[in-house]
């Protein structure tokens, strides 16, 4: 097998990354990509109170330990299986598990803050950025929050005002100048899944050779 295929999914939180990366894996098949979240590298805070837990800014890149996503990365593009971390986000801590993920011919990686770090952002052969409103992005984040996090809407409200517009406005929206793909309306919009998986199909056929 040659040199996997390295694609990043950024935007902004509920921008709907995770439904252009299914859209990708469901189009090009299970068997050939690997698939990681920038969101399993948020540090452990189980050493924190629950005030600093609830003051903490999970939106700034220094939450996340992103230099251990280079490595896997990296060994992931030499062919070489990594051990990913779990993150448990209703407790903002790492379960002690890990995930194997194996190397296959593309490697999809989903995130807020993707392209913020260059050491990051240049391991990536095609660099995608979801673009939505920020008011559909805002009630998709509070339900799932809501919903599969055990918040309260309060709790969303003010982290989201706090934190997650501001660091948005700092990081995520400027690093959309890196992408190689601007995607509105992310996996809802065919034309632009089909030149995105159009052109991994030729990147993969041409390492193949």
């Amino acid at each position: 097998m040659g040199e996997s295929v390295c694609i990043g999914v950024a935007g902004g939180t509920g921008s709907g990354k995770t439904t252009v990366a299914r859209n990708i894996v469901e189009r090009l098949g299970h068997g050939c990509i690997a698939c990681l979240e920038h969101d399993r590298y948020y540090r452990d805070l189980s050493h924190y109170s629950a005030d600093q837990i609830a003051h903490h800014n999970f939106d700034h890149p220094g939450a996340l330990e992103t230099p251990l996503l280079v490595e896997h990365l990296l060994e992931l593009k030499a062919n070489r299986p990594v051990m990913a971390p779990v993150y448990d986000f209703t407790r903002h801590v790492r379960t002690g598990d890990s995930q194997e993920v194996q190397p296959r011919g593309v490697i999809l990686v989903e995130g807020i803050l993707l392209f913020v770090e260059p050491e990051l952002r240049n391991l990536f052969d095609i660099r995608i950025f979801v673009d939505t409103d920020a008011d559909i992005r805002f009630i998709r984040r509070l339900r799932r929050d809501v919903e599969k996090r055990g918040r309260t809407a309060d709790s969303v409200i003010c982290q989201y005002l706090a934190t997650v517009r501001p660091m948005h406005l700092e990081f995520v929206e400027p690093s959309r100048r890196w992408a190689d793909i601007i995607i509105p309306e992310g996996g809802h919009n065919p034309v632009a899944m089909d030149v995105v998986c159009a052109r991994l199909v030729m990147m993969l056929q041409e390492r193949r050779r």
